[in-house]
């Protein structure tokens, strides 16, 4: 049944359109990853652990996306996407999950939801003509390099913040939460990873400003959102373009703030010392503010080679509300495309990230509470956790590419008692 499905995507013939400006288009990928680890130490386990056993699971989606211009500079979207599978241990037991394909729901059911629903509008302040090319998302058009664009509806935090040309596409280049986003950016977002909201970026010269205000999930790590911005996230990044080498590059800063019903680490132990029970967030929770941010630099060395490097940190006093358990990150990787070997279309990336959760989040672990993500029960020896990951992604036709994947994982969910993790990955991915 996935396999049939699978296939059906692979296949269907896309539309053509002219080139310099669309005012409709449809595309639509199809995403399959199988992942297996093989049984690693695993002395004891809590609620949200990796299972300690070999274990294989895989995830398929398959995405329709819908867009037509309404007018000049406008541009409305509809993606409905099928998801089915489960991520390893039911995507539990790493802060730095090996699958950003895996969900936080997993049913082994095929299942349909709208995902994306949104309106954007650029109006061209001058500046150099510049040919945006049709794709998902993106209608074909010709903008000038000084521009204003709007986006509201509902749509993704990352489709527009936090990118980075090398690690921002488990369709496409790295597999892990962390690596493909920065790990303390904890941007809002339902279980599936999207939002309603509003965004403005202002383009000039070689400067991108870019504000966003999103609704937060009703309860943290849910799969509904508020509908009215009563518990909302605020965005804003800042993007320089420069040149090294004589190739392009990108620095950017973000920072962000939750408003929102979340718990203190240091009431949910304290509370749980009182009543003899594993600590508990949920049983504290009041309205506070969360603040955040990141630095994101990618940068072009040759034309084929290109390096990342992403840092993070968020206020590890407070729970964290929609992404995963990590309070600081460190990521940096580079990635190669095959031109070298006559692959061309071909691409390897290799990638290290490490993770740190405050004192107070160690704290709330070790006295037996559950994150979004990790909870062993117990916590005696904690370390970093740290993960590196290599792929090969090779097209095997126009449009359809086959990649393998390979994770080591130390010290899963910051426990030194656990692992370290192999995992292995198989990816197959159509687009047109």
């Amino acid at each position: 049944m996935r396999l049939g499905i699978l296939l059906l995507c692979l296949t269907v013939p896309g539309a053509a359109f002219a080139a310099d400006e669309e005012d409709w288009a449809v595309h639509g990928q199809t995403t399959f990853v199988e992942q297996f680890h093989p049984a690693f130490r695993a002395p004891y386990a809590g609620p949200s652990s990796m299972f300690g056993g070999a274990q294989g699971r895989e995830t398929l989606d398959a995405t329709l996306y819908l867009g037509v211009r309404p007018w000049a500079g406008g541009e409305a979207w509809a993606d409905m996407e099928m998801d089915q599978g489960f991520g390893l241990s039911n995507t539990l037991g790493a802060a730095g999950f090996p699958s950003a394909e895996a969900y936080k729901v997993g049913k082994s059911a095929p299942y349909g939801r709208l995902q994306r629903l949104f309106f954007r509008q650029t109006f061209d302040l001058g500046g150099d003509d510049q040919a945006v090319e049709g794709e998902a998302n993106q209608l074909a058009a010709l903008h000038t390099s000084d521009k204003l664009v709007f986006t509201g509806g509902k749509f993704s935090v990352t489709d527009i913040f936090d990118t980075n040309s090398y690690a921002h596409d488990a369709r496409g280049d790295f597999l892990n939460w962390a690596i493909v986003d920065a790990g303390a950016f904890d941007y809002a977002a339902d279980a599936w990873g999207y939002s309603y909201g509003l965004a403005a970026e202002w383009s000039f010269d070689a400067w991108t400003l870019r504000g966003g205000l999103f609704d937060l999930s009703r309860v943290p790590n849910t799969t509904e959102l508020e509908t009215d911005f009563s518990q909302y996230e605020l965005v804003a990044e800042l993007e320089r373009r420069i040149a090294l080498w004589d190739h392009g590059g990108k620095i950017k800063l973000l920072a962000f703030v939750n408003r929102g019903r979340m718990g203190a680490y240091k009431d949910a132990v304290a509370l749980a010392g009182l009543n003899r029970l594993p600590a508990d967030t949920s049983l504290v929770r009041r309205f506070r503010s969360r603040p955040g941010g990141s630095f994101n630099l990618e940068q072009g060395i040759t034309d084929d080679l290109g390096f990342f490097l992403r840092a993070s940190l968020n206020d590890g006093s407070q729970e964290t509300y929609e992404f995963t358990d990590i309070n600081q990150s460190v990521s940096t990787g580079f990635s190669l495309k095959g031109a070298g070997w006559d692959r061309s279309d071909d691409t390897v990336g290799v990638a290290f990230e490490t993770s740190a959760v405050s004192r107070a989040a160690q704290s709330y672990l070790a006295a037996g509470g559950l994150g979004l993500l990790i909870g062993d029960g117990r916590l005696t020896q904690y370390r970093n956790e740290q993960v590196v990951e290599a792929y090969y992604d090779a097209q095997l036709i126009k449009g359809v590419n086959v990649a393998l994947d390979y994770q080591l994982i130390a010290n899963p969910a910051y426990n030194a008692d656990r692992g370290p993790i192999s995992v292995l990955g198989l990816r197959l991915h159509g687009a047109f």
